[in-house]
């Protein structure tokens, strides 16, 4: 039999709004894998387990490590935060997967940011959207302006996610200057902070106010197309129901 390896989404930490599927894959493992935050996220639930983390900028590592623990005959899984094939580490995995054609790939599905933020603030996903980020620790930002104009011309709901960082504090303020040049300032926006962690917040805005919005790491941002609105504190896309 082939070793596996599970690469797991575990939504936005809690155990409430993991699926019970990715419960059912952890509760399983004899090593779970993952940054360090995310493993302290897991809790108590999970404390039994072997836990073995690396930190930010070590993605490379963290996958080696879970073939290698697989390659030990152990149930493994490696977590990621929202889900693994959305700005995670399920491709990185496949890259890597080709020189361990011993070991099998499950990618479970788990509730990514855009989901979960949405569902804080109302229903700003009701409509076509695309997700953006503004990272460019592996994304070039010219290609980063490119994508925001397109998504801006083609009225999409745009979210944003890595807004900001230790040194991309500017970098929100950048992206609104290029949507601002395209769409009316007083476009309803939105943003979600610590999603399902403590600390939840939700802010609405136009888009003129979020362009000075403090924002950390742990944001993210929604930008409404044309149709959306804010009504009662709530950020809604309308879908077009007559």
């Amino acid at each position: 039999m082939k070793n596996k390896i599970y690469i797991v989404g575990m939504g936005p930490g809690k155990e409430e709004m993991m699926t019970g599927e990715a419960i059912y894959v952890l509760d399983r493992a004899d090593v779970i894998i993952g940054y360090t935050v995310y493993i302290k996220l897991l809790g108590e639930r999970f404390k039994d387990k072997e836990l073995l983390s690396t930190p930010m900028r070590q993605e490379k590592e963290r996958c080696k490590l879970a073939f290698e623990k697989a390659g030990e005959g152990k149930k493994t899984a490696l977590i990621c935060s929202g889900d693994a094939g959305i700005y995670g580490l399920a491709s990185l995995m496949y890259e890597i997967g080709k020189d361990h054609p011993d070991t099998e790939l499950e990618v479970i599905p788990g509730v990514t940011a855009a989901v979960s933020g949405a569902a804080l603030l109302g229903a700003p996903l009701n409509h076509d959207f695309c997700v953006i980020s503004l990272s460019d620790l592996l994304t070039p930002w010219e290609k980063i302006e490119k994508r925001l104009i397109a998504a801006v011309l083609g009225d999409f709901v745009i979210v944003i996610y890595n807004p900001s960082g230790h040194k991309r504090k500017d970098y929100l303020k950048k992206a609104c200057d290029i949507l601002l040049c395209h769409a009316d300032e007083e476009r309803a926006c939105g943003y979600a902070e610590n999603i399902g962690r403590e600390g939840t917040k939700t802010v609405t805005c136009t888009l003129r106010d979020l362009r000075d919005a403090e924002v950390n790491m742990f944001t993210t941002v929604f930008i409404g197309n044309t149709e959306s609105v804010i009504e009662g504190g709530r950020l809604i896309t309308k879908r077009g129901y007559r």
